[in-house]
């Protein structure tokens, strides 16, 4: 019954979302599952890295895909994300924490860039 109830509370949270806060979502998410990569692959358990670090190949597949590509920062996003999702796959192949930490600093200077973004947004709004 809990587990329905925090099912049913985040997809409300997903479906009442604004398109900035689904973008901090997915950042957060992506923490989220590189930390499990990292938490599996120091464990050995291959299969668990394997899944986490697919969910942030699928995370970057998803951010790249919601790009305005008429907007000249998008093209340079792009490339960053496309770098990171290069990185992931070389990181799931070698089981090689410091590569997942290199793309986990990303993410998290994306973040944090963003909430200050949608900060000022909120603030001049």
């Amino acid at each position: 019954m809990l587990q329905n109830a925090a099912q049913t509370y985040q997809s409300n949270q997903v479906t009442t979302a604004t398109p900035g806060e689904l973008t901090l979502m997915l950042y957060n998410g992506a923490l989220k599952f590189i930390k499990q990569a990292k938490i599996a692959t120091e464990e050995k358990n291959v299969a668990k890295a394997h899944e986490a670090s697919i969910k942030v190949q699928n995370i970057l597949y998803e951010l790249m895909s919601t790009l305005n590509n008429d907007i000249p920062l998008s093209k340079e996003l792009v490339k960053m994300y496309d770098y990171m999702l290069h990185r992931m796959i070389e990181a799931n192949i070698q089981k090689e924490i410091t590569i997942l930490t290199e793309v986990e600093e990303y993410f998290i200077q994306f973040r944090d860039t963003w909430k200050e973004a949608m900060i000022l947004a909120k603030n001049q709004g």
